[in-house]
């Protein structure tokens, strides 16, 4: 088919054009057919960039329909809850959920199947126990400080704590998936089935005639959670089977958790950074700004998804070429996947920006407030987009408690920003602490990678160096 459409454009383009056209086609041929890997990481980063999209449109108008079914005040409280409670689910996971991607790919390169067996299973079991644990401690401590909590909160809280263990269970499997090539298996459930389902037993209360609030949307969560979650370990068990040897499991359990714990305050960090701006504007503001807030920050997603999108590609590829000792493989691909971040980042957060204001006028008229919004935040994803997944290529070369310090740092930043600024600003003062710690952080891994790993991840390519005799 691709060789007939180049054919085609042959005979019709004029020679320039033509010439541009074959290039493209010899890329495209490479990301559906090719073996290699360069090949495979383009096409799962594809095919999450797909999935995501995909997921981004289910999950933006499921948003759009809970804003028009749920009242604005019930609507910014279980926005407010569910932002927390899946913080929390990535904590749980003490920084299992990342460094397993490490652990099979570095198991897989090194043939050590004993250990590669071990590992699966023990973060899979890990993840579940400690979210287990820290769900029902959570709600032992909501029931006896009660009084203490805003009361439209408490029975809320609760319910999203019953689905601790299935966000965990589905964060660790998001990173064996990714680790297997699997990006479909890590991230469909998660992303497209949870919110379908969520969505569809919404609309079930709203069409029998009872109006949902917060309590009843969280009931569905439960119920959509616990779905997906299941529906994936059940997906990820049958191509484990296949993709796996069977034999004797080796435990590190130790040295595994050792090496992780620095990952959790990376993805604790992070994942707190990506957030704080909500949980400040629900602590701050009452429930209906929360939801104008949250409306903005889904409108911008899909700049987002590039990001994300690559990271999942080409996290284990980094891992892989540093323990094969390929440095000039290792370095080129670190620039390749800054590139691919960048530009379809400022692509997509230049059209939100522009054509935002239309969508935010879906989720009602009150939520139009967000479009000024719109311009801060796309500020802030286009200059994290400049250095790539550079936290990606400092923990999968074993400094994970460098990029744990810059998150910290980061994360403290954004606080004392959101702190200052949400009283005095309101939603723009969120958005505009939110940006101001995504350019510090840039700012920080670009350093640490040049300073740690002696490299240059930055979208302005480095100037190479001359020799004395060519500065000559």
């Amino acid at each position: 088919m691709l060789k007939k459409l180049q054919n085609v454009s042959d005979r019709l383009l004029p020679e320039p054009l033509a010439e541009k056209a074959r290039a493209g086609f010899v890329l495209a041929e490479m990301i559906l057919t090719g073996t290699d890997d360069r090949s495979v990481s383009l096409r799962t980063m594809f095919f999450v960039f797909a999935i995501r999209v995909v997921s981004a449109v289910i999950a933006y108008f499921s948003q759009v329909l809970l804003a028009r079914w749920v009242a604005e005040f019930e609507y910014g409280i279980f926005v407010a809850v569910w932002v927390g409670v899946s913080v929390l689910g990535g904590l749980t996971c003490f920084g299992v959920q990342v460094s397993i991607v490490r652990f099979i790919s570095e198991y897989q390169t090194r043939e050590q199947f004993s250990l590669l067996r071990g590992t699966i299973w023990w973060s899979i079991l890990f993840c579940l126990a400690t979210s287990t644990i820290f769900a029902i401690a959570g709600i032992g401590i909501v029931y006896i400080f009660a009084d203490s909590i805003t009361s439209y909160y408490v029975l809320p809280i609760i319910l999203a704590l019953c689905c601790l263990p299935m966000i965990a269970l589905q964060e660790v499997q998001d990173g064996i998936a990714r680790a297997f090539n699997l990006p479909g298996t890590a991230i469909a459930p998660t992303f497209i089935l949870r919110p379908l389902v969520l969505l569809g037993i919404v609309a079930v209360f709203y069409l029998i005639g009872l109006k949902p609030d917060a309590v009843s949307t969280l009931i569905a969560a439960i119920i959509a959670t616990w779905s997906a979650s299941l529906f994936q370990f059940l997906s990820l068990m049958r191509h484990l089977g296949k993709a796996v040897p069977k034999g004797p499991k080796e435990y590190q359990s130790v040295n595994w958790l050792w090496i992780s714990l620095p990952i959790l305050l990376v993805e604790g960090f992070y994942s707190l950074l990506t957030n704080t701006d909500i949980l400040f504007v629900s602590y701050y503001l009452p429930p209906d700004q929360v939801g104008v807030y949250f409306a903005s920050v889904k409108t911008l997603a899909l700049a987002h998804f590039v990001y994300f999108a690559v990271r999942a590609g080409s996290a284990h590829r980094f891992a892989a070429y540093r323990a094969a000792g390929d440095r000039d493989r290792y370095e080129r691909f670190i620039q390749e996947t800054v590139q691919w971040t960048f530009w379809p980042s400022l692509a997509f957060a230049v059209m939100m920006v522009l054509t935002g204001k239309y969508f935010l006028m879906l989720f009602g008229e009150a939520f139009v407030e967000g479009t000024s919004l719109l311009w801060i935040l796309a500020l802030g994803v286009i200059i994290r987009s400049s250095v790539g997944a550079a936290e990606s290529v400092l923990t999968m070369s074993g400094e994970q408690k460098n990029c744990a310090l810059i998150y910290g740092l980061t994360f403290y930043v954004n606080c004392v920003l959101n702190w200052a600024l949400i009283p005095a600003f309101g939603l723009k003062g969120a958005a505009t602490a939110t940006t101001l710690a995504l350019a510090f952080e840039s700012a920080a891994l670009y350093a640490a990678a040049k300073r740690r790993l002696d490299l240059h991840i930055f979208i302005i390519p480095a100037r190479k160096r001359l020799s004395p005799e060519v500065a000559k």
